[in-house]
C-alpha cells in the first residue's frame, strides 16, 4: 500500500498585476502558505509523499526569495519527501532555475526532470514526463507504454498536460491520450495543468490547483489524497480543502421591479467569510437606470469587507424611462447629452458594441449626476 498527496499548479510567485496593490501581496502570501496546509495533510492523513504535477513556479524565472523559500518550507516538514515535475511554466527550457534547484534542494525534495522509472519508495515506481518545453507539441507521457517494472509494482504516473483540448491557455498541441493509465498498466496517473479538480476515469485525475487564483473554476482550492491498495487495485482518491481564499461567481437574475441591493444583501456571505472571498456579481436580466445605479452603489459600500467584489454587468440590460432622463437633468446640456446617449443605444443600425458603449456612457452619466445631487 502506498499513500499520498496529489497536487500541482501552486504557481509560486504570481503577481497578480490585475489585482489591487494591498491585495496582490495577501493573494501571493497565500499560495507560500499552501505549501504548510499541504504537509499538515499529508501528516494527518499518514501519507509519505506529495507529489506535485507541474507548475510549481509561475515562470521560469522566478525570484531567488521565491525558489529559497520554497525549499526551506519543504525541507521543514522533513521526513515528508516532496516530488517536483517541471510543467509548462516551469519547462525544462529553465534550464537554469532547474539547475538552482538541485543545487539547493534539501534531502526530502526529488526533482523528477528525465523520462525515465525512477523508485519512489520500496515497491513503487515513479513513471514522470516532465514538460522539455512550454509547448512540447506531443504527447510527452506515451513512453510511459513501454516502461518495464519488476512484477507487482505499484506503477505511477506523473504529467502536466491536457487530456482532450481544455488546456488553461487554449490551443493545446500535446494532447495526453485519455486512457493513457490502461494503455501504459498505470494503477494512477497524477496530472497539473487544469486548475479544477477533475477525474478523468477511476485511475486517471487533475488534482486542480490548492489555492485558485482566477474565478473560471468557482470552488475551493483542493489537493487529492490517494491511497493505492496495491497493484491492480482501484485507487481511493479522497479530496482535500487547502485554499485560503475563495473565488466565486454569484448569479444575480433582476427583473425590472426587482430591489437589486436587496437582492443582493441576500447572496452576500456573512461578515465573518467576507475578508477571505473573491466574488463576482453575475448581473443578468433587465433594470432601470436608476436600480442599476442603486445596485452598483450597494456593491461598492459592501465592497471593503471583502477580499474583493466586483458587479459584472456585461449580461444585464437597462430601461431608460422619461423619469430617468429627468433624474439627469430637465434641459440643457445634460438632457440633450443623455438624450443622444439613449438613443445611441436604442439604434438598430449601430452593432451591438455600439449601442453598448452608449449604453454605458448614459448609465455613467445618470450615476455622476446622481452623486452630484446627493
Amino acid at each position: 500500500m502506498f499513500r499520498f498527496i496529489h497536487s500541482g499548479d501552486l504557481h509560486l510567485g504570481k503577481r497578480y498585476g490585475n489585482m489591487p496593490e494591498e491585495l496582490r501581496g495577501r493573494l501571493k502570501e497565500a499560495r507560500h502558505t499552501v505549501l504548510r496546509r499541504l504537509a499538515d495533510h499529508a501528516r494527518a492523513q499518514g501519507a509519505s509523499a506529495i507529489l506535485l504535477a507541474g507548475d510549481s513556479f509561475d515562470t521560469e524565472t522566478p525570484s531567488p526569495e521565491t525558489r529559497r523559500q520554497a525549499l526551506a518550507e519543504m525541507a521543514h516538514h522533513a521526513p515528508l519527501d516532496w516530488v517536483l515535475l517541471p510543467g509548462n511554466h516551469d519547462s525544462l527550457q529553465a534550464s537554469q532555475l532547474w539547475s538552482a534547484l538541485a543545487d539547493g534542494r534539501p534531502a526530502n525534495v526529488r526533482l523528477v526532470t528525465e523520462a525515465a522509472v525512477c523508485e519512489l519508495a520500496p515497491g513503487v515506481a515513479l513513471l514522470p514526463a516532465p514538460c522539455t518545453t512550454r509547448r512540447p507539441g506531443r504527447d510527452l507521457t506515451q513512453w510511459m507504454d513501454g516502461a518495464a517494472t519488476p512484477e507487482g509494482t505499484l506503477r505511477l504516473g506523473l504529467a502536466h498536460a491536457a487530456i482532450h483540448d481544455f488546456a488553461e491557455e487554449g490551443g493545446a498541441s500535446g494532447i495526453i491520450a485519455p486512457d493513457r493509465a490502461a494503455r501504459a498498466g498505470l494503477d494512477y496517473l497524477a496530472l497539473g495543468d487544469w486548475h479544477g479538480a477533475m477525474a478523468i476515469d477511476a485511475r486517471t485525475h487533475y488534482s486542480g490547483t490548492p489555492e485558485p487564483d482566477r474565478f473560471k473554476h468557482d470552488r475551493p482550492g483542493q489537493a487529492l489524497l490517494v491511497n493505492l491498495p496495491g497493484p491492480g487495485a482501484p485507487p481511493q482518491v479522497t479530496p482535500l480543502i487547502t485554499g485560503s481564499f475563495l473565488w466565486r461567481t454569484v448569479p444575480l437574475h433582476l427583473l425590472p421591479q426587482d430591489d437589486g441591493p436587496a437582492r443582493l444583501a441576500e447572496l452576500l456571505p456573512p461578515g465573518a467569510e467576507r475578508r477571505q472571498q473573491l466574488l463576482r456579481i453575475a448581473a443578468t436580466g433587465r433594470a432601470s437606470l436608476a436600480a442599476r445605479t442603486a445596485l452598483a452603489g450597494a456593491v461598492e459600500h459592501a465592497a471593503p469587507e471583502f477580499a474583493l467584489l466586483e458587479l459584472d454587468v456585461a449580461a444585464l440590460a437597462t430601461d431608460c424611462e422619461a423619469g430617468d432622463l429627468d433624474l439627469i437633468d430637465r434641459a440643457g446640456a445634460l438632457r440633450e447629452a443623455a438624450e443622444r446617449l439613449h438613443a445611441a443605444s436604442l439604434d438598430a443600425a449601430a452593432s451591438a458594441a455600439e449601442r453598448e458603449v452608449a449604453r454605458a456612457a448614459l448609465v455613467r452619466l445618470f450615476s455622476y449626476c446622481q452623486k452630484i445631487a446627493s
